[in-house]
């Protein structure tokens, strides 16, 4: 078991870096604005829940072997990145518009829907799987227990943190999708939308292991 002192360091360092809004809140947001409060919190809890899969792995030594080869890493990669383009693909062809989101979001296959598609895009994220096997062993004590209960201790209090920070942006993401209920709105969001998530998915392509 980590230090109090390493705890509290930790999670100063988990907040830091979750505050800072990047790939994953532009997704979410994304999500959140097209299919309202509760599709937002699914897909979250869907990325979280890829992301606790990635904790899993860094604890058993997985996430090690996705960081050293090239092979590996390439075939997430790519994966990731033309899952998250043909999502942006149907959303600017109209196939998945606004008004198609948010009209099922409160139903429960709608939000299996959204989790599913949160979980596939960071589960095909390698960056994530990378991030955890090079910061949590940052603050394990070898003198305090077994490495691998450490990190998956410091990975659950990670996806905490995570939760409250990206449920806040979902949730004032959704405050704004309560807000486009014209037509011309949710055209100009499904065009907006569908770019981001296509540039998200161009983003995710062009990834470099460091």
């Amino acid at each position: 078991m980590p230090t109090t002192a390493t705890l509290g360091v930790f999670i100063v360092a988990a907040l830091a870096l979750l505050v800072v809004p990047g790939p994953s809140v532009l997704y979410l947001v994304t999500q959140s604005i097209a299919a309202g409060r509760r599709g937002g919190m699914a897909a979250m809890f869907g990325v979280q829940t890829a992301g606790a899969v990635h904790v899993l792995f860094a604890a058993v030594g997985l996430s090690a072997i996705i960081a050293s080869s090239a092979t590996a890493f390439a075939i997430l990669k790519y994966a990731g990145a033309a899952y998250l383009i043909w999502m942006g693909a149907r959303r600017l062809l109209g196939g998945e518009s606004i008004g198609h989101v948010a009209a099922g979001a409160d139903s429960t296959t709608s939000q299996r829907r959204l989790f599913r598609q949160g979980f596939i895009v960071n589960l095909l994220n390698p960056k994530s799987a990378i991030f955890f096997v090079a910061v949590l062993p940052q603050f394990v004590d070898r003198t305090r227990g077994a490495p691998w209960v450490q990190v998956l201790i410091l990975g659950a209090i990670f996806l905490t943190v995570a939760v409250i920070s990206d449920g806040a942006w979902v949730l004032c993401a959704g405050w704004v999708s309560a807000r486009l209920r014209s037509r011309r709105a949710q055209r100009i969001e499904s065009t907006l939308s569908g770019a981001v998530l296509i540039a998200l998915g161009l983003v995710a392509a062009t990834q470099r292991r460091t």
